[in-house]
């Protein structure tokens, strides 16, 4: 005799009543003494046998469990566990940290908040995820809730932490990201630190232009910090845009940069970034022009290329598209 029992009481199964799945019964309850009755088609009665409920102080069945027709035991038993998922479950569920998805959502998140900062003083990196959901939002995507907490970029030192919501949309588009962080520094603190590096950058005898940063042991030299952090900014929007809810991005190096003199208060750069791609392992090369003025928007424009993706064009913020790039001042990569 085959027995199946619930946790809210012991509801048995027994095979004999299961001898023919072409048989149609009818289940008629008798609630006052707690009884039940099973009758074959045409009213007549059935052998007598074990009861096939024992619902013992529990309420009567619902309708839907009352009345069985045309099922056989495996139908009946694949019902009763349909009864207990609910419409809806699983829209909303919480991640562990360790998820790639959650993890990737939180550096797209960041990616995000160090372009719009434009501020290399401001940037950040990501220190340990605290806690993510994911709910699925029907016609739109997939949305993440976030809690972590973030490190300085070029000290590794604890920058406070982060609330933030990521939503991946449906159509081929940038992540759509709020985000809200815990101040690290003082106001005053930072304008004072991206002004020492503008006067840094605009008082050199010489146009910049350097190669390989860091170099392959990790090394930045000094006079090249202040370019490495705006290329970290402004790949930023880069990665940014290129993130996929599987897809994620790193600024590996900086291959080559050079300055543009202009007339104006602005520095100006051009660079070749390369992109470490996650999961894949691939690295993107991706030619960027960069402008930044203290207290501004940064600038970009870019384009990538990689030899699976051939070209990939992108614009920055209010800086048209990047297939400019090419025709300006006489810019050859």
């Amino acid at each position: 005799m085959a027995k199946c029992y619930s946790n809210k009481g012991d509801l048995v199964l027994h095979e004999s009543h299961f001898e023919s799945s072409a048989r149609v019964l009818t289940y008629s309850f008798d609630v006052s003494a707690q009884k039940h009755v099973p009758r074959a088609e045409g009213g007549r009665a059935q052998r007598a046998g074990p009861p096939l409920f024992s619902t013992g102080p529990w309420p009567s069945p619902p309708q839907s469990v009352r009345t069985m027709q045309g099922l056989g035991a495996f139908p009946l038993l694949l019902l009763l566990l349909l009864l207990l998922l609910r419409p809806g479950a699983g829209s909303e569920r919480e991640l562990s940290p360790g998820s790639r998805r959650a993890v990737g959502a939180a550096r797209a998140a960041l990616h995000y908040l160090n372009h719009r900062a434009g501020s290399p003083a401001q940037l950040r990196a990501l220190g340990q995820l605290r806690k993510a959901t994911l709910k699925s939002i029907p016609d739109s995507g997939h949305k993440y809730y976030l809690q972590f907490t973030t490190e300085d970029y070029k000290t590794g030192e604890n920058a406070g932490s982060c609330l933030a919501t990521v939503l991946y949309p449906k159509a081929k588009s940038p992540p759509v990201v709020t985000i809200k962080c815990t101040p690290a520094k003082e106001q005053k603190e930072i304008q004072e630190e991206d002004n020492r590096l503008y006067q840094k950058i605009r008082h050199q005898t010489k146009p910049i232009i350097g190669n390989n940063i860091p170099d392959s042991y990790g090394n930045i030299e000094p006079a090249l910090e202040p370019v490495w952090a705006l290329a970290v900014a402004g790949s930023s929007y880069i990665m940014w845009e290129k993130s996929t809810e599987d897809v994620g991005y790193f600024m590996a190096q900086v291959k080559s940069v050079k300055q543009w003199i202009r007339k104006d208060d602005f520095i100006e750069f051009d660079y070749t970034v390369l992109l470490h791609k996650i999961p894949t392992q691939e690295i993107i090369s991706c030619h960027m022009r960069l402008t930044w003025l203290p207290s501004h928007p940064l600038k970009v424009k870019y384009f990538c290329a990689s030899e699976n993706e051939g070209l990939d064009n992108g614009s920055g913020m209010g800086s048209g598209s990047a297939a400019g790039i090419l025709h300006e001042k006489g810019a050859n990569f």
